[in-house]
């Protein structure tokens, strides 16, 4: 099965220079808190393959975390059918997904909940909890990890979650956790996150932390070997559970398409310029890094 193709309409550009660590949260639209867009019907056939050939590592779910299940698939159904009515339809126990030709079952059924409500979206969803210690992720539904392992993050507090990070614990461990504490459900946030890639795939897992330069990558071809991804995330705080929804959409559109937007080029390059170390090697910027600044000085 074919990967997804990178888009090529819209793009979002989530760079700041000079570099500086912050949440960067900011509110949105209810009709706009999940996207759905031309490669809806590849993206969920996708999602499909990888919970029936890698399920343990895509889809894991901790005791206790059902009722938040349940509440999110409750929740998504009838602002998918209000906000996105060219998709999908509801009727008294099913969801219609007008494009595939199918329905899912909102009531009992023998997948979960959770499993249900990512087979709707293009958004990984991901469930945290709070204990008497802190949030921890007790459910999540990942297909399309930027590098990283859904399995090992499993029980985990935010601040170990996050512990590769550079600069996390100190700067912003105290900040995201009174964040947390008091999320409104009513009023969602959204944040982006970018990285730089040598792949397209949305499937990645594995390879966090390169750090020898590619020789294959150079400033003539990083627009077509080198993808800019970037992750539009949500949090929501679901009413009944009191759960917090962390949701992952994915984008990604190579290098090249950045000749369409040269002020984004030139922030990027900027912050490229001036990323500490710590987090060029964080986000394996040394594989590709010289390259791309190379690029972006030829388009500029």
């Amino acid at each position: 099965m074919a990967e997804p193709a990178p888009e090529a309409a819209r793009l979002y550009a989530p760079f700041e220079a000079p570099y500086r660590m912050t949440m960067g949260l900011s509110g949105f639209a209810p009709a706009d808190w999940l996207e759905i867009d031309g490669g809806f019907a590849a993206e969920v056939a996708l999602k499909r393959r990888l919970l029936a050939e890698r399920r343990d590592q895509v889809l894991r779910r901790l005791p206790g975390s059902e009722a938040a299940e349940a509440e999110l698939l409750t929740l998504l159904a009838p602002h998918l059918a209000r906000h996105h009515s060219r998709h999908f339809a509801l009727t008294d126990d099913t969801i219609r997904i007008l494009p595939l030709r199918e329905s899912l079952p909102l009531g009992a059924d023998a997948r979960p909940p959770l499993e249900r409500a990512a087979l709707l979206v293009q958004e990984d969803l991901c469930l945290l909890q709070r204990d008497a210690q802190a949030w921890r992720l007790t459910a999540a539904a990942v297909c399309f990890p930027t590098r990283w392992d859904l399995p090992s993050k499993m029980g985990l507090p935010l601040e170990a979650i996050h512990a590769p990070v550079p600069g996390f614990a100190d700067r912003l461990a105290s900040a995201t956790q009174r964040f947390f504490d008091h999320l409104s459900s009513d009023r969602p946030v959204q944040r982006l996150n970018w990285s730089l890639l040598d792949s397209e795939e949305l499937f990645l897992p594995s390879g966090h932390g390169r750090t020898e330069a590619d020789p294959a990558i150079t400033a003539e071809n990083a627009g077509d070997k080198v993808f800019l991804r970037v992750e539009r995330q949500t949090l929501s705080r679901l009413r009944q559970s009191g759960a917090v929804l962390f949701t992952i959409r994915v984008h990604r559109w190579p290098l090249r398409r950045l000749r369409a937007f040269p002020e984004a080029a030139a922030r990027l390059k900027a912050t490229l310029e001036t990323l500490p170390p710590e987090l060029q090697r964080y986000k394996s910027l040394p594989v590709l890094g010289a390259a791309v600044l190379g690029y972006l000085a030829r388009i500029g």
